[in-house]
């Protein structure tokens, strides 16, 4: 397959890209970090470009780019987010609280919007896979903005199902689970005084203990992007949690509009 990943410079983005890419698929990694590393290392297999997903002109150029080397996307991936303005809601920095829904919210659909023309022209079913969780099924005092766009990602993702049900597309958001990462390290440093006891106190577990599994995350990608999960779309599915390879086996939970999404029980 032919797949975009944005945030493939650190973290769990660039775990997926190594997974993908040992995989034999081709890749085309988007961060604002520096890749030449991985070109170097994958010189046949993976193209990177440098941009901040939040700016659109910025994708709309890369996509161009993107479409003067390969006829094609099949798969768009966006890992690419910041845990950004941290604190309590009403007494946090207005511009901060801003770029953190900007980066990890608007970069998602600026991705999906920018990358929509070659996805069409994938080679079978496309695929699209979005990061959530962080805060998108509960509430994290302190983290509202990164709670936020990681609840709007998750509408996002249901709505184009809805307006694509009838293209040859899935597109789903994925909960990868509390993975170490630099996110872990960042509410640690800030402290009890600012994340807030209960996020600090699970970090420091969660640091000690090793954090959960990232080769459920890479399964449930693995699997999205097969077609095992044709017909899977607008759903938030937990690499940790959810017993994914077998919902098409459960019609009956995988029809119900109300499952593996957001909603309020009336």
């Amino acid at each position: 397959m032919k797949i975009v990943i944005s945030g493939s410079s650190s973290g769990i983005g660039q775990a997926v890209t190594r997974s993908l890419l040992a995989k034999g698929h081709l890749v085309w990694g988007l961060a604002r970090s520096d890749q030449s590393s991985l070109v170097r290392e994958f010189p046949s297999s993976f193209r990177a470009s440098k941009c901040d997903v939040s700016e659109f002109k910025a994708l709309d150029r890369i996509s161009q780019q993107i479409t003067s080397e390969w006829d094609r996307i099949d798969s768009i991936i966006t890992c690419a987010g910041i845990q950004g303005e941290i604190g309590k809601t009403l007494s946090s920095d207005p511009l901060n609280w801003e770029k953190t829904i900007k980066v990890n919210l608007l970069g998602t659909y600026n991705c999906l919007r920018a990358l929509d023309l070659p996805l069409a022209k994938a080679e079978r079913r496309a695929k699209i896979i979005c990061f959530s969780g962080g805060g998108a099924t509960q509430a994290r005092a302190n983290f509202s903005a990164y709670g936020s766009a990681k609840t709007g990602i998750v509408r996002l993702v249901e709505t184009i199902a809805a307006e694509e049900k009838n293209r040859a597309l899935d597109i789903n958001a994925i909960a990868p689970g509390a993975i170490n990462t630099r996110l872990a390290d960042e509410v640690i440093s800030l402290g009890e005084a600012i994340s807030g006891k209960i996020e600090y106190e699970a970090a420091l577990k969660q640091k000690k203990e090793g954090g959960q599994s990232l080769t459920q995350a890479l399964d449930l990608i693995e699997w999205l992007l097969s077609d095992k999960s044709d017909g899977i779309s607008g759903k938030l599915i937990s690499a940790q949690w959810d017993d994914f390879k077998s919902l098409k086996a459960n019609q009956g939970t995988l029809g119900n509009p109300n499952s593996f999404t957001l909603r309020r029980i009336t």
